[in-house]
């Protein structure tokens, strides 16, 4: 009997965190899409970022202590933090217009985001051949979107938005990557939209109407802990060649979900444009797997 090789191991250990990422966002995204649709949107993000904290705060603290919060990059932790509150309240609000498929295609965009942004922001060299998978990626997206066409709604917007705001956060992920530990950078990931909504969201509190629903609220916090701590310990396994293609996994959920909770049915133009910003996607990740491992991709707030 041939033995499995350490690597193969490694690998084997990333593809799964990756899936447990790509189930775990769906999940957030659909829970949040229901709840909007009864609550406020900013109480529905103030859940979804008090619960993170408290969730990675349970799982770690208990063997880091404040050591957690430890970091040597604590501008760039907090803008992180900022930046993913701004993707978060940016797609939360366009989900309670538009499909979670289409919502969850469009916000694809963000690894080829990253992909142009590593120039002007890393110094990084992007050839000819990856800026043509970039523009393909966004030609993907207006296949999606079909501005003109009459049915192109102002959330896919408010999704590349939510994109945008997830690739910066991505790029600083990839600069304090080089000296903190995922668990810090998960935790610091919650901190500011915790305060920031911890004070707005007296302004629009509804309470939740039956224990069901304060479920609702509270899974929100573990599925977006969950996701985002499965994304940063799966690329500690294995190269982004190979784990991309899983985190794609994401857009099946978000297709069954938005078909099982909410009826939608994605039409032949969005599964055409996410195939094409998935190609593109996977073309980029193999690129950036020749130059050196990247420490975050995807999609999900």
């Amino acid at each position: 009997m041939m033995a499995t090789s350490p690597r193969t191991v490694n690998v084997l250990k990333g593809i799964l965190f990756m899936l447990g990422a790509a189930s775990a966002f769906p999940f957030l995204n659909a829970t949040a899409k229901y709840l909007s649709q009864d609550y406020p949107t900013p109480e529905v993000i103030w859940a979804r970022s008090l619960g993170h904290l408290i969730f990675v705060a349970a799982m770690f603290m208990p063997r880091r202590g404040l050591g957690l919060f430890a970091t040597g990059h604590l501008n760039f932790q907090l803008a992180r933090s900022l930046l993913l509150l701004a993707s978060t309240a940016c797609f939360f609000t366009a989900i309670s217009f538009i499909p979670l498929a289409d919502a969850s295609a469009v916000s694809f965009t963000g690894p080829l985001l990253v992909a142009a942004l590593s120039v002007p922001v890393l110094h990084e060299r992007v050839g000819m051949s990856r800026w043509l998978a970039i523009a393909a990626g966004f030609a993907g997206a207006l296949i999606v979107i079909r501005p003109g066409a009459g049915v192109a709604h102002w959330g896919s917007l408010l999704v590349l938005g939510s994109a945008l705001f997830y690739a910066l956060y991505q790029v600083l992920t990839r600069i304090v990557g080089a000296s903190d530990a995922p668990e810090t950078s998960v935790s610091y990931s919650a901190l500011v939209g915790t305060v920031v909504m911890c004070a707005a969201v007296p302004f629009f509190w509804q309470p939740p109407q039956s224990l069901p629903v304060l479920a609702l609220f509270c899974a929100l916090g573990v599925f977006g802990g969950l996701g985002h701590y499965f994304v940063a310990r799966a690329y500690q396994w294995g190269p982004a060649s190979v784990l991309s293609p899983f985190n794609y996994a994401q857009l099946l959920g978000a297709v069954a979900l938005g078909y099982a909770v909410f009826g939608d049915v994605p039409s032949a133009w969005t599964l055409g444009g996410s195939a094409v910003i998935i190609a593109s996607g996977v073309y980029i990740a193999l690129s950036e797997s020749r130059r050196k491992p990247p420490l975050g991709s995807g999609a999900g707030p």
